[in-house]
């Protein structure tokens, strides 16, 4: 039995030995990590240089994706880990990576059975159907050649009153020509006046300065970069789009060799709920200490900022342009224990991002949450764009210096942003005294706290650093007049209309202070182009057909005055004059209603308690 045995085992091995199936194939194994982790945008019409959606793809690329992965080159998740966890990370887990690795190695085998389905393609809206979808006007076209291009491009969104955002996607064409773009709100038309005098569709500039004529603190990051997922904001923090506002798409084009048109669209999706939690970006910054000597490879920046008030931070969002090496943002808080935000030790300026904390991170009040950046001007730096190395100093074109960490926090209470950004300014003022924007926004923030003769001390020093600021004259005016100084705040109109003569809230507050000197007629002509350029305003109706009532325009008057209360049917002003209005031209008993309708809304109110009387008197009812 012995002998049988061995020989049955000698016929055996002469038959072909069957090999043993691949312990890793594509279709089993290899292919969900791609499609999740790759294909988002290595596919059609995303910004991936090739496509990743089947084995024939991949296996073409196996050797280069084994190397990629391995060296945690692809997919590109700069922070280290450890410090700071994000949503949507993107870092390629060890397993998979010793997965890719065996795979190729055992010569990326197909596998049997079928792969999973490539994800749908994306060609619409990631989030679905927008409400609203606001599009360039016209084609704008990137040069062939040259340097990095930075446009501004001004998209009016036609809304009317006040809406809740609570997301916002942007399509800008062909992926691959936009490097990333951020999204900025223009309640004032500054931007729009900007575009007019550049040729051309936009206009340039990196760092875009957005006027404004009260508080109202950045918040929301709306940034877009290739293979950036839309996100929804959390419950309770929608964003508000007033009537007016225009969105300015801020991109960043690279040169690709030939002419690339593009023309941007920008979806938006509302909601009815109104925000009850009010987030603030905070930006640790010190552009003015950048001057890097050519081939210093650890040249450092740093800023701080003090905490005044307990805080949740939800995202981070750090820039640099090609010489950044290694950023790091951190909290130290009141007792000494230290907290990351975020740590990237190898800055690549492609893969700027924005980090949204997958936990909100508590600081309490008295934490000083700061920004470290070191810079590599050597010619060792593969990204130096300098070759030889130059002396390179903070500016808007990509190959000067940025050192940018924005932090979004969320304090308890809305009224807590004041604190934050009274802060924020004078911290800036400690690095730049005399900082027009600094003294421009702290004033701002103490007229909003009732601290008048503070914020109208700030707008002087403000205007010191720019004195044809028209918004700042404006402001300035805007203060005085709330102090009482009626004469002082109309020649600071005055100014802001010599600096700027189209611009429309120092018109529109003229016309108005000009009626409170009881200078009707020399106000008309303010408040008629404030009322075409307004036409849905309300207080603009209001004060253009008060003036014709003092000037005896009756059916002028009326006519405005009912456009008033139609779009502010609660205002007391409005009612009271249409009612005196109606009352001059005869039409009593239209005028009765009025100014009933006046108390109504202020029952206590004097003038129109006085005019009603009045009118009953002559009508002979009680």
């Amino acid at each position: 039995m012995l002998a049988g045995a061995v020989g049955c085992g000698r016929a055996r091995s002469d038959q072909p030995a069957s090999a043993p199936p691949p312990s890793v194939t594509f279709n089993q194994q290899v292919a969900p990590i791609v499609l999740r982790h790759c294909a988002p945008c290595h596919r059609p019409g995303e910004a991936g240089p090739f496509s990743l959606l089947t084995y024939r793809d991949v296996r073409k690329r196996a050797d280069q994706i084994a190397r990629v992965t391995a060296s945690r080159y692809m997919p590109p998740w700069p922070p280290e880990p450890g410090y700071g966890s994000f949503v949507g990370e993107r870092r390629l887990p060890d397993d998979d990576v010793a997965l890719l690795q065996r795979w190729v190695r055992e010569g990326a085998p197909e596998g049997t059975g079928a792969p999973p389905s490539p994800p749908p393609q994306g060609e619409g809206w990631q989030l679905g159907r927008p409400d609203l979808v606001v599009q360039m006007k016209e084609t704008y076209t990137v040069p062939a050649e040259g340097t990095d291009v930075f446009r501004n491009f001004v998209l009016p969104a036609p809304v009317k009153g006040t809406r809740y955002v609570r997301a916002l996607e942007l399509r800008p064409g062909d992926k691959r020509v936009v490097h990333h773009a951020n999204i900025l709100l223009d309640p004032t038309g500054s931007a729009r006046r900007r575009d007019a005098r550049d040729p051309g569709p936009g206009f340039a500039g990196m760092d875009v300065e957005m006027e404004s004529d009260r508080f109202e603190p950045d918040s929301h990051f709306l940034f877009w970069k290739p293979g950036t997922a839309a996100v929804s904001e959390p419950a309770g923090m929608a964003w508000t789009l007033d009537e007016g506002t225009d969105l300015v798409l801020n991109m960043h084009f690279p040169p690709s060799g030939k002419p690339e048109p593009i023309r941007p669209e920008v979806g938006l999706y509302f909601t009815d709920e109104p925000p009850t939690r009010f987030p603030m970006l905070l930006q640790l910054e010190h552009d003015g200490a950048i001057d890097i000597s050519p081939g210093d490879s650890h040249f450092v920046i740093g800023d701080h900022y003090d905490l005044p008030v307990d805080v949740e931070v939800l995202g981070v969002y750090p820039h640099a342009h090609y010489l950044g090496k290694d950023v790091q943002g951190f909290a130290i808080l009141p007792d000494g224990t230290k907290k990351w935000l975020i740590w990237i030790r190898d800055w690549d300026f492609a893969w700027q991002a924005v980090y949204r904390f997958a936990r909100p991170l508590f600081l309490p009040r008295g934490s000083r949450v700061e920004m470290r950046i070191a810079y590599d001007n050597s010619a060792g730096n593969v990204r130096n764009p300098s070759d030889p190395p130059r002396r390179v100093v903070a500016g808007n074109r990509s190959t000067d210096e940025m050192g940018h960490m924005w932090i979004q926090v969320l304090p308890r209470q809305k009224e807590d942003r004041w604190a934050l950004q009274e802060a924020y300014m004078r911290r800036r003022l400690e690095k730049y005294p005399g900082d027009f924007v600094a003294h421009a926004n702290l004033a701002a923030v103490l007229e909003e706290r009732g601290r008048l003769e503070e914020a109208i001390a700030e707008y002087r020093q403000a205007l010191r650093a720019r004195p044809r600021s028209a918004p700042a004259l404006n402001n300035l005016g805007a203060a005085l007049q709330a102090s009482g100084r009626l004469e002082e705040a109309v020649a600071r109109y005055r100014d802001a209309l010599r600096a700027e003569p189209d611009y429309g809230n120092a018109r529109h507050n003229l016309g108005g202070a000009l009626v409170l000197q009881g200078a009707f007629a020399e106000a008309l002509p303010f408040l008629r182009e404030d009322v075409r350029a307004r036409p849905d305003d309300a207080t603009a109706r209001n004060n253009l057909g008060g003036a014709l009532l003092a000037t005896g325009h009756l059916d002028e008057a009326i006519r405005e005055l009912r456009h008033a209360v139609d779009g502010e049917p609660r205002s007391l002003e409005a009612h009271y004059n249409l009612g005196r209005a109606l009352a001059a031209r005869g039409r009593l008993n239209e005028a009765l209603e009025q100014l009933e309708q006046a108390l109504r809304i202020a029952p206590g109110d004097r003038d129109a308690g006085q005019a009603l009387a009045e009118l009953k008197a002559k009508l002979g009812v009680n």
